[in-house]
């Protein structure tokens, strides 16, 4: 036998044993599983490379090592969340509702998501307006500051936190910031000595074996959470740099929501980032005292956050979605940058439209990443067909990720309505069950109607050959995008 047939048959048999991996041992969904089959027997070797790189399942326990660090600052949360089932209107508006009382259970009892029923909310839409809301509660910081971001570039904007960063350090307050080491992998660490010699503490999630290298590539922190004195919590869409808070050439006006919270669910938000800070191992924090203060703001809205991320067994925020889906008697809002949904999330808005409830979807008009933009524009438009009401954003791009249910209760975050999003990223989402912040989302949908343009199945018709083919290639490939 010649050394090409040998290396033929090592081939052969690599891809056998790869493909036995991804059907039996990695647990895939069925759709990922056929598109990387697909992949690994149409390209051999390049289809290997690529699954060791971004394919392979992760584990649990590799990341979150100590158990007992899963109840920091749990007890003290769960203790002021008792206060809710006292409270007559939010008693009141379960009753009212009862799918919103069973989605507040089932995050509860899957997901130990805690109930706040005082929580304060303001919404950004505007990135300027929420870095410089941002640049001054840091500012007035007293004791710590721990910032995540999925994204944090050096330039202007970043420049102008990492400097508030920096002050706040020389007053003694204690900055820790984690940043994805994929989303911020042009900003080198190089860049935050100052701040680590004034004695704050920076990591990267996953960081790189090798400049855009590593085995864990494909699983992302693609939260933006920031927590303030244990009072004051940031989260939503919005990630750290320039392009998010001006007109630039490339994208144009950037359009997402944002939240500022105060209330009980800053005590979700500061568990949360804890869990994400000790993962990495880098000056764990094994004490949640300082973190979790008595006085906390007082507000009238109930939330709840929910996180999800692959180390998970259950996909937590696409059965948020699918929940808030199911129960709705009247309308739909939905705002996302892509739409790449599982069968069973497209399904369920498809049977909505069939039952009467209106479906209105905004999507941007240009793409940021190509084969994404062209799955999302197919599976929009497949249901312009069942009735939906489709619209692309021609003001910019828009980038919010959010779910307004019969206005009345919506869900904000960094959770997309993609398999990247619900399957393969950390993810967290702010689910506000409160009628005036629902309307007022809502309304700012509405606001941007006038700068969107309706997707019919006659423009969609019209679409050019290339489009077509584009379309085909990133179905085939879509549960991997």
């Amino acid at each position: 036998m010649n050394f090409i047939a040998i290396f033929e048959l090592m081939i052969f048999l690599l891809n056998i044993m790869l493909s036995f991996v991804i059907i039996f041992r990695e647990r895939k969904s069925t759709s990922s599983t056929w598109s990387w089959l697909f992949v690994v027997n149409v390209l051999p070797i390049l289809g290997f490379i690529l699954y060791l790189l971004i394919g392979r399942g992760i584990s649990h326990y590799r990341i979150f090592k100590d158990r007992k660090r899963f109840q920091i600052g749990f007890e003290k949360q769960h203790s002021h969340a008792r206060k809710a089932y006292s409270d007559r209107a939010f008693l009141d508006m379960m009753r009212k509702n009862p799918v919103i009382g069973q989605l507040i259970n089932m995050l509860y009892v899957e997901e130990k998501s805690i109930i706040s029923t005082n929580t304060d909310v303001k919404i950004f839409n505007d990135g300027r307006e929420k870095f410089d809301a941002l640049i001054e509660d840091i500012n007035r910081a007293k004791y710590h500051i721990h910032m995540e971001y999925y994204i944090f570039r050096m330039d202007d904007v970043g420049q102008e936190i990492y400097e508030a960063l920096i002050e706040a350090r020389k007053r003694g307050v204690e900055v820790k910031l984690l940043i994805d080491a994929w989303g911020s992998n042009k900003t080198k660490m190089s860049k935050f000595k100052e701040l680590e010699e004034l004695g704050g503490r920076v990591a990267q999630f996953f960081p790189l074996i090798l400049p855009l290298i590593n085995p864990r590539t494909n699983y992302r922190l693609h939260r933006k959470i920031v927590v303030i004195d244990g009072v004051i919590g940031y989260t939503g869409g919005f990630n750290v740099g320039n392009e998010y808070a001006s007109v630039t050439k490339k994208f144009g006006y950037w359009r997402d929501n944002h939240l500022r919270l105060t209330g009980d669910i800053v005590y979700s938000l500061q568990h949360r980032f804890i869990l994400d800070w000790n993962s990495q191992h880098h000056f764990e924090i094994t004490q949640g005292e300082p973190y979790f203060p008595d006085a906390i703001s007082q507000g009238h809205v109930a939330t709840q956050l929910v996180t999800s991320g692959p180390d998970e067994d259950k996909e937590q925020i696409k059965l948020t979605y699918m929940k808030m889906i199911s129960g709705a008697e009247r309308e739909i809002v939905i705002q996302t940058p892509y739409y790449i949904p599982s069968d069973a999330l497209h399904e369920s808005l498809k049977l909505a439209l069939l039952s009467g409830v209106q479906v209105k979807m905004m999507i941007p008009n240009k793409p940021d990443h190509p084969l994404v933009y062209w799955a999302t524009y197919f599976h929009a438009a497949d249901l312009v067909k069942y009735g939906a009401k489709v619209y692309t954003y021609e003001n910019g791009f828009v980038h919010s990720k959010t779910l307004i249910i019969d206005g009345e209760y919506a869900s904000v975050g960094s959770a997309n309505l993609d398999y990247r999003s619900l399957q393969l990223c950390f993810e967290a989402n702010v689910v506000i069950y409160n009628y005036d912040i629902a309307q007022k989302l809502r309304n700012d949908f509405i606001k941007d109607l006038k700068l969107s343009r309706a997707l019919t199945l006659e423009r969609y018709e019209q679409r050019s050959k290339i489009v077509r083919f584009k379309e085909g290639l990133a179905r085939l490939i879509a549960p991997m995008l």
